[in-house]
């Protein structure tokens, strides 16, 4: 059995060695670090995952040092829920709405929701302890003691409120994003279930481009929604609680307050809306975008060899350029929104304490501390209701994209009725079948098809190009709708289709294609298949022969297999009349198996080690300066980052600024009379926020403008790189990897990664401002901020080395899915013909689970990190208390100690906020590493050399000739073609034949210079191909690809991409193909979709 180990490598990169529960090792893994196994204190303090952050510092982590998922987390513990309520609440696929999903998304995580909701609720009422006992503490401060050891017990008090609180809030953080894994894994799931079984004229409406932006944009956003979900109640409740703050504070101005803050809120509907608008259009226009994306990379063998890439490129530059218009909407919409709310607070203050003046109420230092805290929490709700609202526009987007994907035509379950084995002597039965590709069309595909086949029988369906064999034998496995009549099979069937397709995985994986291993039948199989006779594994890959040369005989496997089952078996496949006329009934069967065989693609990047696609590259350790740095200066050579970092910094300071003022000119109790007048204490005020909205504006503008400046420019140039890389590239990296480049990663860059970035330096300024206005009070605190600030920076470098490779993690195990997904909607034929749904879906769900697993342990490895730096800032804070309540009064100014206890409240809120950033920074600049990985890619020989372009005429006769010629298809791999010489003469019709491996298709493939010989030349026409541009080269040559492909556009646009003929040269061209008849039939003529074909 030795001899088969080769077949047991990897054919491309293992899929179909994903995890699996019952895998004794991770079980055991999981019964060590597993949240569900976890106890109480281990829960509270995220001990639970010390493990693997222990584990991340000593080793780059891996997949499988990852604990397993419980199976309330897993899709496929809450897939079949999610799915049976749907079903329940909507009766039928097609009756799905937004509003029955969302609620069915609800009930199907409700526990983790209402659980979520109640700690956010505590997380709420505690964070407004603080501001409530600023006022008692500053008179304390002052003298008045209303009982012994008062200060003490206010400080416990406080203390004891921030407990409460960061443990509320890392745990209500924790519980959003555990309840955001398992709304993204059910509706991957369901859209995967969808998209497997669409009908062919929904698949024409919805490319896999399209869908995989249902997966990777649209649910990844739903998933993210759950972090925004309780954000309107909460907002709600915290005003209600800073308004009864402030109306012990301020009195009836606090009504002034919440008029003010209504009125903020009012002003930000129009602009809300707007946004869902622009959402809109920019998922409409990146569909558009991925769908042609698609398109181009599963065809850019043909593209290449037509000389049209940079024709197409064109187009995905257009299509950006559309979608460029709305993304630029939307950043304006965001930025005037960010600049609202940002200034809300101040706004806010400036009216309550305006309102004071006029109506006489006095301000005290005390007071307007608590108004000023309380104006700072409220600051937290204001703030993130921009970003909540425009998230529930975006999520609406997504909802309704969904809900419509999932209301679409799936295959009739009725077109083939099954009987039971051996129940009639008649493998297929069609009587009177009327079928139709289109139902609303009033022309029947097929019509009035009357068919018998006995057991045994061998048949060939025989017609001219059109005639309907393959819409045929497309009824028979019940792809076509039926319009009338019965069609009936008894038996098993096997299904070969007329273009290859392979699955990720092993050789073997795909002979027994969900099968159980017979060793005695899989040898038989390599037998009759040939697979055998091609040569060892390791050496069809050396010798570069490509994979798909193999189809052939994987197609005769999966039949085999189905035909040694003692039962009536029977084959579909299609051959033409002309092609029967020469062969005998016994070389009939291999013709109609083989016809197809030699589609000669070649691997050009075939690795020693036996992988025809590698492992997806992944950076290990930090992530490098350079990379942050190219980010930076990518738009305008980093010209706006200074005063980007101006704006922030003066932001802060007159917040600050302002803040300082309204303490110190404003008196410490009623009996003390003010310094300074109402009047002037107000235009100072107002003078210093106008200043800092200003500046809030600036810096928002100016962070917009860069981060989309970055995108547009790293967008361009990656695909620049990707189309001119040579087909090696092609070869050995899955479209998914791409297309996760250019979806997931790219949306990163358009919305997020400029906004975090510049967020991390303006809350490291604000941390900064706090402890500078905290050490006028107590500069001692420098005491314990030395080691507590070491012990911060030891925990984020703890952190930080686990922190990184779980979201590179996450970054590669989402392209799986994708490839998996693109994989299954190209053989979704093979696979339903094969009855191998069930067993597709239960992959998608492991690939799902190994996707979750990095995504929902980053985030609980943010929030382990986040819970001991709050401790440590709590301690902090504690410190500063007992050091104010222990010293004289005399020593501090009891307002200025007060202003210190408030931003003492904020310190551990940015102090995470700056660790939060910084971490979700490192974890989205992957997403920039990724990019940029596929902007430096090998690129292509020139496409035109100026100095050495052949005449227009050019070639004029067609001598060919091969001297020396000399192929590898890598540095490391041994020479292929090994000093060819040949003539081939003008005007002659050649012949290359030779055994599988032997050459032929390398031959072509040097010919277009798809691969570039490492010595000899060509010679064509007297010039050597070598020295001339590949474009001018591949431009003169002509070539008929295998497969028929037809792009997204009209029959013109597939006929002549290049604009370079006239009308009446493609109605010749169509003419002479017999298609001429059938494009004048279509309404459009020459502009109708080439879909329709």
């Amino acid at each position: 059995m030795a001899k088969l180990a080769p077949l047991e490598e990897a054919l491309l990169n293992g899929d179909s060695s994903v995890n699996n529960n019952s895998d004794p090792k991770t079980r055991e893994n999981d019964n060590l670090t597993g949240y569900s196994n976890a106890g109480f204190f281990s829960i509270l303090t995220f001990s639970w995952i010390s493990p693997l952050i222990s584990l991340g510092n000593e080793k780059a982590l891996d997949h499988e040092d990852l604990p397993l998922l419980s199976i309330n987390d897993s899709a496929y513990g809450i897939y079949p829920t999610f799915r049976n309520k749907l079903e329940s609440e909507c009766g039928s696929a097609r009756r799905v709405t937004t509003l029955k999903l969302a609620k069915v998304l609800f009930l199907s995580t409700w526990q983790g929701i209402l659980l979520s909701g109640l700690i956010a609720f505590l997380y709420a009422c505690s964070s407004y302890v603080g501001p409530f006992l600023i006022d008692i503490f500053v008179q304390y401060l002052n003298g008045e003691h209303k009982f012994k050891n008062e200060g003490y017990i206010l400080a416990m008090t406080f203390v004891a409120a921030k407990l409460v609180e960061f443990l509320s809030e890392r745990h209500s953080m924790f519980m959003f994003q555990l309840v955001g894994v398992r709304m993204q894994s059910e509706l991957v799931a369901m859209i995967y279930a969808k998209g497997l079984n669409l009908s062919s004229q929904s698949k024409d409406c919805h490319s896999a481009g399209e869908i995989i932006n249902l997966m990777t944009v649209d649910a990844e956003r739903i998933g993210e929604f759950s972090w925004y979900m309780h954000q309107p109640w909460l907002c709600v409740l915290q005003i209600a609680l800073a308004l009864l703050i402030l109306y012990s504070s301020v009195g009836v101005a606090s009504l002034a307050a919440l008029a003010a803050t209504v009125i903020v809120v009012l002003v930000n509907l129009p602009v809300a809306s707007s946004q869902q608008k622009f959402q809109r259009k920019v998922m409409e226009f990146k569909d558009k975008r991925m769908k042609a994306t698609s398109e181009i990379l599963n065809n850019m063998r043909i593209l290449k060899l037509q000389a049209w890439e940079m024709k197409f490129l064109s187009k995905i530059i257009e299509l950006r350029k559309t979608e460029e218009i709305w993304i630029k909407k939307f950043l304006v919409g965001s930025v005037f929104i960010r600049f609202l709310f940002h200034n809300a607070p101040t706004c806010v203050a400036v009216v309550t304490f305006g309102t004071c003046v006029l109506v006489g109420i006095p301000l005290e230092s005390g007071k307007v501390l608590s108004a000023l805290a309380t104006f700072r929490i409220l600051q937290m709700p204001v703030n993130t209701l921009p970003d909540t609202i425009s998230m529930i526009a975006r999520t609406k987007v997504s909802l309704d994209r969904i809900a419509s994907f999932l209301c679409l035509d799936e295959l009739q379950t009725d077109v083939v009725e099954k009987l039971p084995w051996g129940s009639s002597d008649k493998a297929i039965e069609l009587v009177d079948g009327n079928f139709s590709w289109d139902l609303s069309s009033s022309n029947a595909t097929l019509k009035n098809i009357n068919l018998t086949v006995f057991h045994g029988m061998r048949v060939a369906v025989c017609g001219t190009v059109g005639s309907g064999k393959s819409s045929l034998l497309s009824c028979i496995i019940g792809e076509v709708p039926k319009i009338s009549g019965t069609l009936k099979i008894c038996g098993t069937k096997a299904y070969v289709s007329q273009s290859p397709w392979i699955q990720s995985g092993k050789i073997e994986d795909n002979i027994l294609f969900g099968k159980e291993m017979e060793r005695e039948k899989y040898e038989k199989v390599l037998r009759d298949g040939r697979i055998t006779q091609s040569g060892k594994y390791n050496e069809i890959l050396k010798t570069g022969t490509d994979f798909m040369e193999l189809v052939g005989a994987h197609k005769a496997a999966l039949s085999s297999i189905k035909s040694l089952e003692r039962r009536p078996t029977f084959k579909t496949s299609s051959t033409s009349k002309e092609e029967t006329n020469s062969i005998s009934d016994s070389e009939l069967e291999l013709n109609v198996e083989n016809i197809y065989d030699q589609n000669d693609k070649s691997d050009d990047t075939v690795e020693p080690h036996g992988q025809l696609v590698q492992e997806e590259e992944r950076e290990k350790g930090r992530v490098g300066f350079t990379v942050y740095w190219k980010y930076i200066i990518t738009a305008y050579g980093g010209a706006l980052v200074p005063f980007i970092l101006l704006s922030q910094l003066l932001t802060v300071g007159l917040q600050v600024a302002s803040n300082y003022w309204m303490t110190v000119a404003t008196s410490v109790s009623e009996t003390a009379e003010p310094a300074i007048g109402n009047f002037t204490l107000m235009v100072v005020y107002v003078a210093l926020a106008i200043g800092s909205s200003i500046f809030t504006f600036s810096r928002a503008f100016l962070t917009v403008l860069a981060g989309y400046k970055t995108a547009t420019i790293l967008f361009n140039k990656m695909h620049l790189c990707v189309f001119r890389a040579p087909i090696s590239f092609f070869d050995a990296t899955p479209s998914g990897r791409i297309l996760n480049r250019a979806s997931t990663d790219q949306s990163k860059l358009d919305m997020d990664i400029s906004n975090i970035g510049w967020a991390v330096t303006f809350n490291l300024v604000q941390l900064l401002g706090n402890i500078a206005v905290i050490s006028q009070a107590v500069w001692q605190v420098f005491i314990i901020l030395m080691p507590v600030m070491a012990a911060c920076l030891w925990y984020q470098q703890y952190y930080s080395a686990s922190a990184r490779e779980l979201a590179r993690l996450v970054g590669t195990c989402q392209a799986p899915v994708i490839q998996h997904f693109s994989e299954t909607i190209s053989g979704s034929t093979t696979i339903r013909s094969f009855e191998q749904e069930s067993r597709f879906n239960d992959i998608n769900m492991k690939l799902i689970d190994r996707y979750s697993q990095p995504k929902l342990y980053s985030a609980t490895a943010m929030e382990w990190l986040n819970f001991r730096l709050d401790i440590l800032s709590t301690l902090t804070f504690a410190f500063c208390l007992v050091f104010l309540i222990s010293f004289p009064n005399s020593m501090i100014a009891p307002g200025i100690a007060g202003l210190a206890v408030t931003y003492g409240l904020n310190l551990n809120a940015l102090q995470a906020n700056v660790v939060w950033f910084l971490c979700n920074l490192e974890n989205k600049i992957i997403s920039v590493e990724r990019i940029l990985q596929y902007t430096s890619l090998p690129s292509e020989a020139p496409l035109v050399i100026k100095d050495n372009q052949p005449d227009n005429s050019w070639p004029s006769s067609g001598d060919v000739h091969l001297r020396d010629l000399q192929v590898r298809y890598a540095p490391h791999l041994p020479i292929v073609l090994r000093g060819l010489t040949c003539t081939f003469t003008a005007g002659a019709k050649t012949g290359i034949v030779g055994r599988t491996g032997s050459g032929k298709t390398t031959l072509v493939q040097t010919l277009f210079r798809l691969i570039e010989p490492v010595a000899g030349h060509i010679v064509i026409d007297r010039i050597n191909i070598s020295l001339i541009g590949i474009h001018d080269l591949r431009s003169r040559l002509s070539i008929i690809p295998q497969d028929p492909t037809m792009f997204e556009g009209t029959v013109r646009a597939n006929l002549d991409p290049l604009e370079e003929y006239t009308d009446e040269k493609i109605w010749e061209v169509l003419d002479l193909c017999q298609l001429g008849d059938e494009v004048r039939k279509k309404d459009g003529k020459l502009d109708s979709k080439g879909v329709t074909f």
